[in-house]
């Protein structure tokens, strides 16, 4: 089946797990504090808990992804209240977020699972990104180091790989991980066969095309950890002031409907939605247990429909259509992170990182777009609109 009809079930299929997905079957009931840890404050949240695979870590089915995060105060206030799985990356904030995401955490370090990851392209790059991380996040160990933003295969070389066992043997990291934007038909299917794989770090939304429920099952069940990343699709700031569709996603919680979402899969360990404030923490902490139901499946289709000339799936069908070389997913994505998170400076920064001939490239010189998204993205404005915004 194409991609293009497989989305025409959406609804009846894209917002619906499976009857056997319904329940959560690696859930556990919020258990009282570990000997040494911190007690909870009275009123806290009632977590649901879940093993993350074979690492048999223990970790609330919300966790914290930091990566546009810059007030520390909201990290450590999370954890206070029980959320037990933060994650970063070298790169976030030009290594400034690992700074900031060590202090938050500082001496709660034996109360959560911590997970960073590297660019490196080498062993010897990598594994000296990973003590740069522990020096940044003032420990001698994380659970979790990814190699990080993979999409093919062979992005994965042995080198790397080597990096990642050299690390857990050195005791500087527990686990092994890769983590992954696009590409996971192959990929992941690819990971879950691999023994030097403990976790899996992989893009799952409401928006993402219905094999991503199949790879992320196969791989859960060869016993890897599942940790869902862009969970929320690009969040709700896209469109014109005044829209009362875009009033309406805010106003009925478009957000926590996606969250909603992607936490009733059952092979799913962990989740790291950006919160950037108080508010964002307190609203996922609030409906995170609450069951998704028919209002939230009315809002995200409403959702799909305002974001569909916009967000990317990140199915990868626009691999080699650009006249140009450009890579459009990964300029779709930079473009979300200006107008759907308002993270211009994070966006800008990825996209000044591309090859110098994609950054002076420019889609007017083309007499027409040869890409075609299957989703109905308008490719051409998009990648127009990145120009726009983020080229010297």
């Amino acid at each position: 089946m194409s991609q293009r009809s497989s989305r025409r079930s959406f609804l009846a299929a894209g917002l619906a797990l499976p009857a056997a997905a319904r329940s959560i079957q690696q859930t556990a009931p919020a258990a009282a504090p570990r000997p040494g840890q911190t007690s909870k404050p009275s009123g806290a949240p009632a977590f649901q808990y879940r093993t993350l695979g074979g690492t048999g870590l223990k970790v609330t089915s919300l966790g914290f992804g930091c990566m546009i995060t810059s007030d520390g105060s909201v990290v450590e206030r999370a954890a206070d209240l029980g959320i037990t799985y933060f994650d970063t990356a070298r790169s976030y904030m030009g290594g400034n977020n690992e700074r900031m995401v060590g202090v938050a955490l500082k001496g709660k370090r034996k109360d959560v699972v911590l997970s960073t990851k590297t660019e490196g392209n080498s062993k010897q790059e990598a594994l000296g990104q990973l003590d740069k991380s522990l020096q940044e996040l003032a420990t001698d160990y994380v659970d979790i180091w990814y190699l990080h933003g993979k999409t093919t295969i062979g992005a994965v070389t042995d080198d790397l790989v080597e990096a990642l066992q050299a690390a857990k043997k050195a005791g500087k990291t527990r686990f092994a991980g890769v983590s992954t934007h696009g590409g996971q038909q192959d990929l992941m299917p690819w990971l879950a066969k691999n023994p030097n794989i403990d976790v899996i770090l992989t893009s799952y939304n409401f928006t993402m095309p219905p094999f991503m429920d199949s790879v992320i099952a196969e791989a859960s069940k060869a016993g890897k950890g599942i940790v869902a990343m862009k969970v929320m699709a690009g969040g709700t700031r896209r469109g014109r002031a005044g829209d009362p569709d875009l009033e309406k996603l805010r106003r009925e919680g478009a957000l926590t409907s996606a969250l909603k979402w992607v936490l009733r899969n059952p092979h799913l360990g962990t989740t790291v939605p950006s919160m950037t404030d108080m508010d964002q923490l307190d609203a996922n902490l609030k409906h995170m247990s609450i069951p998704f139901g028919a209002a939230d499946e009315k809002i995200l289709a409403l959702h799909l429909r305002q974001i569909a000339p916009f967000y990317c799936r990140m199915c990868g069908e626009c691999a080699g259509q650009c006249r140009q070389g450009l890579p459009v997913e990964d300029v779709l994505r930079f473009v979300t992170y200006a107008d759907g998170y308002g993270q211009f400076s994070l966006g800008r920064e990825r996209y000044l990182q591309l090859h110098p001939s994609h950054v002076s490239a420019r889609c007017g010189n083309c007499s027409g777009c040869t890409v075609q998204c299957p989703y109905g993205v308008q490719v051409a404005a998009q990648m127009a609109r990145a120009q726009e915004l983020f080229a010297c």
